[in-house]
């Protein structure tokens, strides 16, 4: 398998652990900002991004839709147009409706309003299902099922980072509200029902921050996107 390449202030590590555990380890040790930590498998893409953001944590949570939607412009220009993306509030991918995999997230402390000194975003997408017996998991489906096939999973993963670093710089020279824009054009289930943090309500959008906002009967609950982090 080719070895990736990265755009400038960009390195990569493959390893065959959990890309997104050893990004932690790494930052946590004091790894430069950039750090792609990696593992391609026949049937799985895993990688994890390490960022040193100079913003508060509920500032610099907005990393998290910056890789989405990196994501999806990076599948966008490899995938046959017909082929549709979309990102789900807490993470998820969704491939033609299906989930397809996931974004995780963490930082080295989880008060929004401290700078953190590290947080990583990983990145876990399906190439292959498990079985041939699609049909008892609608809700799930893998890339090469969805007439991605000939989309190189080495070419996908560099691509990944070089659109996710445009929306960093975009973010950092713009503001919020570009990647607000164009975030909630692939956000999926906008209008919907929707369970949160043992709240039930309508998913009405999100605040400045990208926090859910979530609609009950009597009031219009904030539910902060720190709340993804992971320990």
């Amino acid at each position: 398998m080719t070895e990736p390449t990265f755009p400038p202030l960009m390195s990569g590590q493959a390893v065959t652990v959990d890309p997104f555990e050893k990004a932690c380890a790494q930052a946590a040790l004091g790894c430069d900002a950039g750090l792609v930590v990696h593992h391609l498998a026949s049937d799985t893409l895993r990688a994890a991004l390490v960022f040193a953001p100079e913003v508060p944590l509920a500032d610099a949570m907005a990393m998290l839709p910056v890789c989405g939607v990196g994501f999806q412009n990076a599948l966008g220009a490899l995938a046959p147009p017909e082929v549709a993306v979309h990102l789900q509030w807490d993470g998820g991918i969704r491939v033609n409706g299906a989930s397809c995999g996931r974004l995780r997230v963490a930082a080295s402390g989880d008060d929004p309003d401290v700078e953190p000194d590290w947080l990583v975003v990983g990145l876990e997408l399906t190439l292959w299902p498990d079985s041939d017996e699609t049909g008892h998991t609608p809700d799930k489906t893998a890339l090469y099922a969805e007439g991605c096939a000939d989309v190189d999973a080495v070419a996908l993963l560099e691509s990944w980072t070089r659109h996710t670093l445009v929306w960093i710089n975009r973010w950092a020279d713009e503001g919020v509200e570009p990647l607000h824009k164009e975030w909630r054009g692939l956000a999926h289930g906008i209008g919907e029902d929707t369970a949160r943090d043992g709240l039930t309500g309508t998913f009405l959008g999100v605040d400045e921050r990208f926090g859910m906002l979530l609609r009950d009967d009597a009031t219009t609950h904030l539910i902060p996107l720190t709340t993804l982090l992971e320990s």
